[in-house]
């Protein structure tokens, strides 16, 4: 997932005009990700020759990404609504836990998440770029990019018009063009176990824990076929928790309500994920970043899939206007677009600074604190309605809930 900072593999000479004649394609993208194979899918229905490079053999091989989908996406992006009904199961609510496992039951009318077979829906959406005419080159890692006078001579490929770095959060293509990355992360690691069940499947089990999960939470719900499991913490390099050590305490932790111990995982996704925003430079002439790449991640959920999907289908349109000759180059105007995060960044540092366990045990009870956590999970004004705030469990912990597989 993170590939190595790579110094600028730009040329900086005197561009160069051979081969740009007859370019290759007209447009490159790197990253066969969400938000790469969403601008590729835009750039091909436009008419355009797209090539996504992509250096792992599958699109849906080791992924980085927990796959909830949530209803804003759906409502917004059009492509979802041809996302095959097997690949997504809906998740009503949301169950918060304070760190001593006393929870509330959060949900919204109309409201819900998609838990995703993540792989399965990466390769339809591969399968969507190629059905409406992008190719897609995999075991093909980008290398290196010279610039042309009218776009890039990518080495071991040819010549392009625009390239698109859609290549995650360490991107050598933001790497090579001098482009910003992010340097502020979360460290995730979600296991998965095929055939688990357990209570309350309706819900988006999440947990507050400082010690464990300093700055997000832990979660679990029932995916596609199995339960997922993980959490993620500030990234704090060298001396913090290994991801299985953190895994271990959680599962301990959470064992009094769901008990996922004594289940051998099927799969283990582990990576970091960018929270401080969007990179700045985040485009250059005929050049730009989306998704991951361009720090689009939320820095409060840490979710990506949204603006990845959103922002990656628009770039594809405004790249695909550019090469018509109808607008001019999007890497000055439409980056403006990117979200700013500015309110979401704000709540990052005084979570990150402030996370307080028995501020989350003594307010998890309280209105405000259930409004808070409704307008994150839920993004509209609707969960202000007291019917649809779940009340605090006046339960012991360890009679909630139990797991079977």
């Amino acid at each position: 997932m993170n590939l190595p900072h790579t110094s600028p593999l730009v040329d900086s000479g005197a561009v160069r005009t051979d081969r740009i004649a007859q370019p290759a394609t007209d447009a490159v993208v790197v990253g066969a990700s969400f938000a790469g194979l969403a601008s590729a899918l835009a750039l091909a229905r436009a008419g355009f020759r797209v090539t996504v490079l992509e250096k792992k053999t599958d699109p849906g091989a080791k992924l980085h990404t927990t796959g909830i989908i949530v209803k804003d996406a759906v409502d917004q992006i059009a492509l979802l609504d041809t996302l095959p009904a097997p690949l997504v199961r809906r998740i009503s609510g949301v169950r918060l836990y304070a760190p001593n496992l006393r929870y509330v039951d959060l949900e919204a009318p109309g409201y819900y998440f998609l838990a995703t077979d993540t792989p399965a829906v990466m390769r339809w959406l591969a399968g969507e770029a190629e059905r409406a005419g992008a190719a897609i080159a995999y075991s093909t890692a980008f290398t290196r990019a010279r610039r042309l006078q009218s776009g890039f001579d990518v080495d071991d490929f040819g010549t392009t018009r625009f390239l698109i770095g859609a290549d995650g959060p360490r991107s050598r293509v933001a790497g090579a063009l001098g482009l910003g990355t992010s340097t502020r992360f979360l460290a995730g690691v979600e296991y998965e176990y095929a055939g688990a069940t357990f209570a309350a499947p309706d819900k988006l089990h999440c947990f507050i824990d400082r010690r464990l999960a300093r700055g997000y939470i832990g979660w679990v719900f029932a995916g596609v076929g199995g339960v997922q499991a993980g959490l993620a913490r500030r990234h704090e390099g060298p001396g913090a928790l290994k991801p299985d050590e953190a895994m271990d305490a959680f599962l301990a932790k959470i064992a009094p309500v769901i008990d996922l111990r004594g289940i051998t995982p099927t799969g283990i996704r582990a990576g970091l994920i960018p929270c401080g925003g969007v990179v700045s430079p985040v485009a250059v002439s005929r050049a730009l970043l989306v998704g991951d790449a361009a720090g689009m991640c939320s820095p409060v959920t840490a979710g990506g899939i949204h603006t990845a999907l959103k922002h990656g289908l628009a770039a594809g349109n405004a790249v695909a206007d550019f090469l018509h000759g109808r607008a001019e180059d999007p890497s000055g105007w439409f980056v403006r677009s990117y979200p700013r995060f500015r309110l979401k960044r704000l709540l990052r540092f005084c979570y990150d600074h402030f996370q307080s366990d028995l501020a989350f045990n003594w307010m998890l009870a309280t209105w405000p604190m259930r409004s808070a956590a409704s307008i994150v999970y839920f993004h509209h004004k609707g969960v202000f309605d007291r019917r649809f705030i779940g009340r605090t469990s006046r339960r012991t912990a360890d009679r909630t809930s139990s797991t079977r597989t």
